[in-house]
């Protein structure tokens, strides 16, 4: 029953105050609400990186010609590019895997009245599984188009809203550069990634885009991927073996290409928005620390202001530990006040950023459950000491205080 009181006394003398403990509490809100939005946004920033590196294409290597280590320069260095010849040994020496050699250009397209300049990528069938890039309706390409270089072409969604305004695409024919080519087939809608639209594209066979528009062989990139789940490090070792055969390069020597696993730039990324992570909550965290300060000057402040009240209660009969009690109770409920409020503050701020940012909302319990508790703890921890000296007061000294 005691416990009881004291926790009663404590609450009513929190709300007997009400402006004051609201400014007591409003580090510990800022500090609970801060660590909580920092980590859910950094949490979130990595999904939305994972994401759109898996968006990227499934199990998905870049085979690039040229070095991957920058010269004096800064600017990358150059190698013979790749030919269609390079993909088919690749696909031929290498199981298990998925080839698509890329060739990508700009080009400026004409819809009717409409013109603009469009990314142009010509390749074979295998890209829309390998890109994670399918088919929304229409169809691929024939074997004969793709062997003869047909001028057939398949259109991102894009074209569709801002160049033929809504208008059924397949079966029309536009002008890709100087060459006239029929619509065959819609990409399903990808939308924004990392700024750019990927919805604003047209494929073509690859021999269509060597010859018609950009008049060389080259491949400029060759994705593969690989069926297997988690295979990609055997794969982009058969190949950098294969390639560096092919290429005549001779033990010791740097390799003239370089082979990117998008699983490997998708864990640096993370790593890089969890270290943000870690070092925003740090930095926010401090905040709790300062507030957890104004907590225990108050609290001296209110022993001061008390002293008459506490001598009169120790003189007749509460213990110290009572009155030890009853000013803890009060630093935990101004704490765990600011710890809730905190909470709620922390979480909107997450949605309104995500929603905003159009990234996912994700909440952790785990993070919530640490930030609360964290102010709980600071409103032990430093309410602590001024619980004590209130405590220790001498009744007959504390009667005497005006």
């Amino acid at each position: 029953m005691r416990l009881l009181d004291t926790f009663v006394m404590a609450l009513q003398a929190v709300v007997r105050n009400k402006l004051r403990s609201f400014l007591t509490v409003l580090g510990i809100i800022i500090g609970v609400a801060s660590v909580v939005a920092m980590v859910h946004l950094g949490q979130s920033a990595t999904r939305t990186v994972t994401d759109e590196i898996a968006s990227i294409g499934s199990n998905l290597l870049f085979v690039v010609p040229g070095s991957a280590h920058r010269g004096p320069g800064g600017l990358r260095t150059t190698a013979e590019p790749f030919d269609l010849a390079d993909a088919i040994a690749i696909e031929r020496e290498v199981p298990a895997i998925l080839v698509a050699p890329a060739l990508s250009t700009d080009a400026t397209v004409v819809i009717g009245n409409a013109n603009e300049s469009i990314p142009v990528v010509g390749t074979n069938n295998h890209y829309f599984a390998v890109r994670n890039h399918g088919i929304a309706y229409g169809r691929a390409f024939e074997n004969d188009e793709l062997d003869a270089g047909a001028a057939v072409c398949i259109i991102g969604a894009t074209l569709i809203d801002e160049m033929y305004l809504g208008q059924e695409p397949i079966g029309t024919t536009l002008r890709v550069g100087r060459t006239a080519c029929r619509v065959i087939g819609v990409l399903e809608e990808k939308g924004q990634s990392m700024g750019q639209d990927r919805d604003k594209i047209i494929v073509m066979p690859i021999k269509a885009v060597q010859r018609r528009l950009v008049g060389e062989l080259d491949v400029s990139t060759i994705y593969v991927s690989a069926l297997a789940a988690g295979s990609t490090g055997a794969v982009q070792q058969a190949i950098e073996s294969l390639l560096r055969q092919r290429r005549t390069i001779a033990p010791g020597k740097d390799d003239d290409f370089y082979v990117r696993d998008t699983q490997d730039i998708a864990r640096a990324l993370a790593s890089t928005t969890n270290t943000m992570t870690i070092l925003l909550g740090a930095i926010a965290a401090v905040s709790l620390l300062v507030g957890g300060i104004g907590i225990m000057n108050i609290m001296l402040v209110s022993v001061t202001e008390r002293t008459r009240e506490i001598g009169i209660r120790l003189a007749i009969g509460a213990r110290a530990r009572d009155v030890l009690m009853q000013f803890l109770v009060e630093s935990v409920a101004l704490s765990t006040l600011g710890g809730i409020i905190g909470l709620l503050l922390g979480i909107g701020g997450t949605w309104l950023t995500t929603s905003r940012l159009g990234m996912p909302f994700l909440l952790s319990p785990a993070v919530m459950l640490l930030g609360f508790s964290f102010a709980v703890a600071i409103g032990i921890f430093f309410g602590f000491f001024p619980a004590r000296k209130a405590a220790r007061l001498n009744p007959i000294d504390a009667l005497r205080h005006e």
